[in-house]
């Protein structure tokens, strides 16, 4: 099985190549080491959907650019399912058959276009950015601080030097001021990333 990037594009404000960003997003993850069956979403919606999950998981208003949803479960038990019992009908897979769930990205391209010229340069650019940057969010990096902020903007830089193409040296203005506790949010732009429960 390997890296599966599962990508669904519910929007038509900007065109996605969602082939193009599930080898991005493969790409990272293989370079970054992730071995075994990862699996991964990539979601792509509208601005009225962007501020449903924006204000529901978060409790702020209006559409952001990227969410980040990880996926924090415990491996399936091996056994009978539903009790884990002993062996027979309905066995479920042995942990280590399980892929690991990585979490969902969901991006709002309508608002990936309006930043991009301030901040990663070209609306592919910022998609590039907006991927990894979820990425990064669900592999545990968080930008609160700012040496944390300091760490995954130069780990975004890397990986997109890496996996896509070099960043402009103007991309990621000064970072805003440090965000409520809780919320995880962008440097300049309106990244976030929700805490997994």
């Amino acid at each position: 099985m390997g890296i599966d990037v599962f990508v669904a594009d519910e929007q038509a404000d900007q065109p996605v190549d969602a082939q193009r960003w599930a080898r991005l997003a493969e790409s990272v993850l293989d370079g970054e080491g992730l071995r075994g069956d990862v699996e991964l979403s990539l979601l792509f919606v509208d601005e009225a959907a962007m501020a449903e999950l924006n204000k529901r998981f978060l409790d702020r208003d209006g559409p952001t650019d990227v969410l980040a949803f990880p996926i924090d479960e415990e491996p399936a038990e091996s056994g009978r399912s539903p009790d884990s019992g002993g062996t027979g009908p309905g066995m479920a897979p042995e942990p280590e058959e399980v892929p690991a769930l990585l979490g969902d990205i969901v991006i709002c391209p309508a608002v990936a276009s309006r930043n991009a010229p301030d901040h990663a340069g070209t609306y592919d650019d910022e998609l590039a950015l907006l991927i990894v940057h979820g990425i990064l969010h669900l592999m545990g990096m968080e930008h609160l601080a700012d040496d944390e902020a300091e760490q995954m903007e130069a780990k975004e830089r890397e990986l997109l030097a890496r996996h896509y193409k070099p960043v402009r040296a103007e991309a990621w203005p000064a970072r805003a001021e440090a965000a409520p506790s809780g919320l995880l949010e962008g440097t300049g732009s309106e990244q976030e990333a929700v805490p997994p429960g």
